[in-house]
């Protein structure tokens, strides 16, 4: 059994949650963490003062960006950076990331309470807090491969939403110093199907 890695001492004084860290820029609701939402806000901010989505601190020399084939294809990460010893906890407390997360929830929190029930407060801000990152376009759809990139800070630069300012992400489009593979892209159902026929045809199924 595989033990994960320790919560780094950057993050000793960091609020917990069911045990884990909760990441600084979370979505953070009535109290409760809302983990794999991004506060919109926070995450603003990590972007724009170079600050790590974990502990909060800024970025040193170096950071990684988490990646997918979507991002790298759009040019930019769309989750702030983090430490390089930050990152072996978060890949491995992140059910996405350390690849027990099949499938992007459901539902958006865009519509519903985190909690999964109605939100009842008409006040509540919780929808215009989350940000875009909680992409419906994902919702329901198996998970994609997730690639960690290791960027010198000097290489950092935002990009940031056409005709504004407002920071959508971590450009990518710079030297890489270097690419780790996080987790495979889950398999979607007929890909599953054609694999389980393919293995029944090859006799490798019980």
């Amino acid at each position: 059994m595989t033990t994960a890695p320790a919560i780094p001492e950057r993050c000793s004084a960091r609020p917990r949650s069911g045990g884990l860290v909760v990441p600084y820029v979370s979505l953070i609701h009535n109290g409760h963490a809302v983990f794999g939402s991004l506060d919109r806000a926070r995450t603003h901010q990590a972007f724009l003062d170079r600050l790590c989505q974990l502990c909060g601190d800024p970025l040193n020399e170096r950071f990684i960006a988490v990646v997918r084939p979507a991002d790298a294809a759009h040019g930019y990460s769309p989750e702030p950076g983090i430490h390089p010893e930050c990152h072996p906890y978060a890949a491995s407390s992140c059910p996405m990331l350390n690849g027990t997360a099949s499938r992007y929830r459901a539902r958006s929190v865009m519509a519903t309470h985190p909690a999964g029930r109605p939100c009842a407060d008409p006040t509540c801000p919780c929808p215009s807090q989350t940000a875009a990152a909680d992409s419906s376009a994902r919702l329901g759809r198996p998970a994609d491969r997730y690639e960690a990139w290791m960027i010198d800070s000097r290489n950092y630069r935002i990009i940031a939403a056409e005709g504004t300012k407002r920071p959508v992400g971590i450009d990518v489009n710079v030297p890489i110093l270097r690419k780790r593979i996080l987790r495979e892209a889950a398999l979607g159902d007929e890909e599953t199907k054609l694999l389980n026929l393919l293995q029944a045809a090859l006799g490798l199924t019980d």
